[in-house]
C-alpha cells in the first residue's frame, strides 16, 4: 500500500467484512470479556499485517489470528491462576526489625513522621534501600547534588 488513505480504507473494508464473524468466533469460545480482549488484539494485529492479509482468504487468515491470540490468551489466563494458588499456598514472610515498627523503634517513628514526605522518601531510599545518591536522584527526578545536599 503505497498512502495512508488507501491503508486506512483497505483497513475499513476488511474491519467491515471481519468483525462481526470474529465476535461471533470469539464468543461461542471463550468468557465474554476474554472474547472482547481478543477481538480488540485481532484488529490490531489486522492493522499492523494488513498488507499480508491474503485478498482471497481475509476471513480465514484472521480467524487464525484470532485462533492464536485465544490460545494465548488461554495460557495466560491458565498462569495467571497458577500463580494466585502458589501464592496462595504460601507463609507471609514476617519482615523483622521494620526501622518503622512504633513499639519496637519509637523514637525513630517519631522523628520519621515529623519529616515533609519528600524528606522522609528520601532518606528511606538511602537508609533502607541503600540507594547512591546519583539513583536517589533519577528515583526523585533531581539532581545528584540536590540529593547530596538534603542528606
Amino acid at each position: 500500500m503505497s498512502s495512508p488513505s488507501e491503508r486506512k480504507r483497505r483497513f475499513e473494508v476488511v474491519a467491515a467484512e471481519v468483525y462481526e464473524p470474529l465476535q461471533r468466533y470469539l464468543r461461542r469460545r471463550a468468557p465474554f470479556d476474554d472474547a472482547d480482549d481478543v477481538l480488540g488484539d485481532t484488529m490490531l494485529t489486522v492493522w499492523r499485517r494488513l498488507d499480508d492479509i491474503p485478498n482471497d482468504a481475509v476471513l480465514p487468515w484472521c480467524y487464525g489470528v484470532a485462533r492464536r491470540l485465544l490460545a494465548n490468551k488461554r495460557r495466560s489466563n491458565a498462569r495467571h491462576l497458577k500463580l494466585i494458588a502458589r501464592a496462595g499456598a504460601m507463609e507471609p514472610t514476617p519482615i523483622s526489625g521494620d526501622p518503622m515498627d512504633r513499639e519496637e523503634f519509637p523514637h525513630l517513628a517519631d522523628a520519621m513522621a515529623a519529616l515533609p514526605e519528600s524528606d522522609r522518601e528520601l532518606l528511606t531510599l538511602w537508609a533502607w534501600e541503600e540507594l547512591e545518591p546519583r539513583e536517589i536522584a533519577i528515583v526523585l527526578d533531581t539532581s545528584a547534588n540536590a540529593v547530596s545536599l538534603k542528606l
